[in-house]
């Protein structure tokens, strides 16, 4: 196959992280991920396996407790699962999204009591924002937290939260000052042995089915003090701040799963023959392979590009923004052109391909939908035009 651009990001300590990464993820994953599509859970065990090998947070440095591995190191964990085409276990939402809201909010107290753990696996982390009757618009939470006592009472319901079956650890958005509206939002961190936690059931998707994603409910969920992360009412203003590293993750694991099914398609179209000659022989073929080969190396020159606005501490909303539209987008193009090009066995659930085009879905929905994305750049860009 032709050479794809070369990448400039990674050193090669990066390269031996890469390939200890791989060695997990054959190990570890792919022998067993048709199982746990058929349960809707990863099991446990897997998470502190990981955690020993250092997959875990490791843009946390050792003096945090941490791999040391810095942001490219969780990068190379999150496109090495999107290489097998696995959308879970999901590490980098734990690692990436989750953790730095403990990290850079949370009092010394609460750090020394989790952070190892999520270093080690032995904890597992989730972020609890969309309710029943609200997804990207958090002016409409309503679970509520009040003051009681030297302490907090939570109230309320989450649903659609990745990792909710396993989650140990749940940093949950609260509204404690109402008339505020979305700027009176809180953040907080449950734990799952907190009297009046409780689970759900296991959301059925019609993808990412490895994947747990529950309903969550708490029912006046008693917190200590240390668990307020930050300031009361900056919660709307912290989750802000994490939204483009989120969106960013998001660009990855589409990039790179879009281009595992795409050389999943190249060999299928080279091996399979019709009307006497191979499928890659057609001209429909070798110019849908084509574009797409384009798209792929438009969408990894703006990966890179955003990774190193992000380490450069340049990229903001509007950036995280595109990416997240643009690589969202060309993941659902790819792979219905890459299962277009299987034929009916594009249809059958043993071939990759079936579960990247149902997987790939909902990447245009969470994380902020397409319509929210082009809504942040419109703004930027009708904003600052001359009248």
């Amino acid at each position: 196959m032709v050479a794809p651009f070369p990448r400039l990001l990674f050193e090669p300590e990066h390269d031996d992280f890469r390939a200890s990464v791989r060695r997990f993820c054959e190990r570890e994953i792919v022998p067993f991920y048709g199982d746990w599509e058929r349960a809707h859970v990863v099991p446990k065990s897997v998470w502190r396996r990981a955690g020993k090998l250092g997959l875990l947070c490791a843009w946390l440095t050792p003096q945090e407790g941490g791999p040391g591995g810095g942001l490219l190191g969780d990068i190379v964990v999150c496109e090495e699962l999107g290489r097998i085409g696995a959308t879970a276990p999901a590490f980098s939402l734990h690692s990436l999204v989750v953790a730095p809201y403990i990290v850079h909010h949370g009092t010394p107290a609460l750090k020394r009591a989790l952070v190892p753990a999520l270093v080690s696996g032995e904890r597992i982390a989730a972020i609890a924002m969309t309710e029943p009757g609200t997804g990207s618009d958090l002016a409409g939470i309503r679970t509520f937290c009040e003051r009681e006592g030297d302490g907090w009472v939570l109230s309320g319901q989450k649903t659609f939260i990745t990792n909710g079956r396993n989650a140990d650890v749940i940093v949950i958005a609260a509204r404690t000052e109402p008339e505020r509206g979305a700027h009176g939002l809180s953040l907080f961190v449950v734990t799952s042995d907190m009297p009046g936690f409780t689970r759900g059931r296991n959301l059925p998707k019609i993808g990412q089915h490895a994947l747990d994603t529950a309903e969550l409910f708490f029912d006046r969920v008693r917190l200590p003090a240390e668990h307020l992360l930050g300031e009361r009412g900056n919660g709307f203003g912290y989750l802000m701040q994490g939204l483009p590293q989120e969106r960013l993750l998001i660009s990855v694991q589409c990039q790179a799963r879009a281009e595992a099914v795409f050389a999943e398609t190249v060999a299928y179209v080279r091996g399979r023959s019709a009307f006497g000659k191979r499928i890659a022989d057609f001209q429909n073929s070798r110019f849908k392979l084509a574009g797409m080969w384009a798209d792929l190396q438009a969408g990894r020159a703006l990966c890179d590009s955003m990774i190193r606005e992000h380490l450069d501490e340049r990229l903001d909303s509007v950036g995280a923004s595109t990416g997240k539209l643009w690589h969202s987008e060309m993941l659902g193009r790819l792979t219905d052109e890459c299962l277009q090009l299987h034929g009916g066995y594009g249809y059958m659930q043993e071939y990759p391909v079936s579960r990247a085009w149902l997987d790939a879905r909902v990447e245009r929905i969470y994380g902020g939908t397409s319509e929210i994305m082009k809504e942040i750049i419109a703004r930027a860009i009708c904003d600052d035009a001359p009248p």
